[in-house]
């Protein structure tokens, strides 16, 4: 998905002879998500990334369905999850479906003890609080608040925070996450008309090279069960890489929104993309200059889309009582629409400076245990008049 970058040592030819000063190989490794169809990246280790000395017995970490079906408009409360000192169980599922799996995460401790790989999904991790840095075999990424870290599935990382507050919207993907089609030229750059371009994207950086041998504990993620496989060798033992196929960062605050003299549908706010939904960035913006506009969003028939908008920061004028964390589900089959006085309100004003994190999917969301854990059931009558 991201663009050409290299980082460390790499040999002037692919799939040729790389020696290290002793005289022995590196071993080259070939890193893509769709096999040898999609991007990829090279990675040359000091020592083979296969050498497993020890595999646990796995166990589930799969969500608990609570609603299969239902079509009614909901919401969440996403700060009521309550914090966890371990980065991969504080991790909580709470809509799902068969091409994404949405979870809202407060770990307070960083990840040491392991390694982590999701062996299914691309993941996307929202930092709505804290900060740190994304290990991984390619460098390091500092992250903060409002940052997208795009990892691709196969990844071997590790995740330090600053300090314990730490609030994380997570979005795990089964088709590789994508730079949105419209934004792209024939060949690949981010046009002129995109919100964002690649100077934007933050790859990774200070790239070490960890030549340790010992017991390296890295937990696997793969269809719904964790499958912890001790390696002899450290998995940051990556001397140089080179390709289109890594980690990312990119701030929601770095979004340029796009804006009109009347009111811009959704897809204006689109960041990222995958098979089957979206993702979307609603941010501080000056408003529709038509002298009769309506800022207020209209009343919209979700007929084939689900959508889930997760409020970061800011007021909505188009939504009463609106916390930080919340998470409001609007089905398909049913409009929705602002909240009653929310039309008129609206009218006049000139800017707003919500933030929030949207997405749409072509197909059902389910609802989890946890999500009805944390669920406000007066929101489907906040509506009436």
């Amino acid at each position: 998905m991201a663009y050409y970058y290299k980082l460390g040592k790499i040999p002037h030819k692919r799939h040729t002879q790389f020696r290290k000063p002793d005289g022995t190989l590196y071993s080259e490794q070939l890193f893509s998500t769709e096999g040898f169809s999609g991007n990829s990246s090279l990675l040359y280790h000091t020592h083979p990334p296969t050498e497993i000395t020890k595999v646990d017995d796995s166990y589930d970490v799969s969500p608990k369905i609570a609603e299969e079906k239902m079509l009614r408009h909901r919401s969440f409360e996403g700060f009521k999850i309550r914090p966890e000192q371990d980065y991969l169980k504080s991790r909580k599922p709470v809509l799902v479906n068969n091409d994404i799996q949405i979870s809202l995460a407060a770990p307070q401790q960083s990840a040491e003890e392991y390694f982590y790989k999701n062996a299914d999904a691309d993941e996307l991790l929202f930092i709505h609080e804290g900060s740190g840095k994304l290990k991984t075999q390619y460098g390091e990424l500092s992250f903060g608040y409002g940052d997208y870290l795009v990892i691709p599935r196969g990844s071997i990382y590790q995740i330090e925070f600053d300090n314990e507050k730490n609030r994380l919207w997570i979005l795990e993907s089964h088709s590789p996450i994508r730079f949105p089609k419209k934004y792209l030229s024939p060949y690949g750059q981010l046009l002129e008309n995109s919100p964002y371009c690649e100077r934007d994207i933050r790859p990774p950086v200070d790239l070490q090279t960890i030549d340790e041998k010992g017991d390296f504990k890295v937990l696997v993620k793969k269809q719904g069960r964790i499958y912890p496989i001790h390696y002899e060798y450290h998995p940051f033992d990556v001397v140089g890489w080179d390709g289109c196929c890594y980690p990312f960062a990119f701030s929601i605050h770095d979004f340029e929104p796009i804006t009109g003299r009347v009111h811009q549908p959704p897809p204006v706010h689109l960041t990222f993309e995958g098979n089957n939904y979206v993702v979307c960035s609603f941010c501080p913006r000056k408003f529709d200059y038509h002298p009769q506009s309506i800022p207020a969003p209209y009343n919209h028939s979700n007929i084939d889309s689900d959508e889930m908008l997760y409020y970061v920061d800011g007021d909505f004028m188009s939504r009463k009582h609106v916390n930080k964390g919340q998470i409001t589900l609007h089905p398909g089959g049913i409009p929705h629409g602002p909240h009653p006085g929310a039309v008129e309100k609206s009218i006049g004003a000139e800017a707003t400076n919500e933030l929030a994190v949207m997405v749409d999917t072509f197909h059902p969301l389910q609802l989890t245990e946890t999500a009805l854990e944390i669920e406000d059931r007066n929101y489907v009558m906040s509506w009436a008049e």
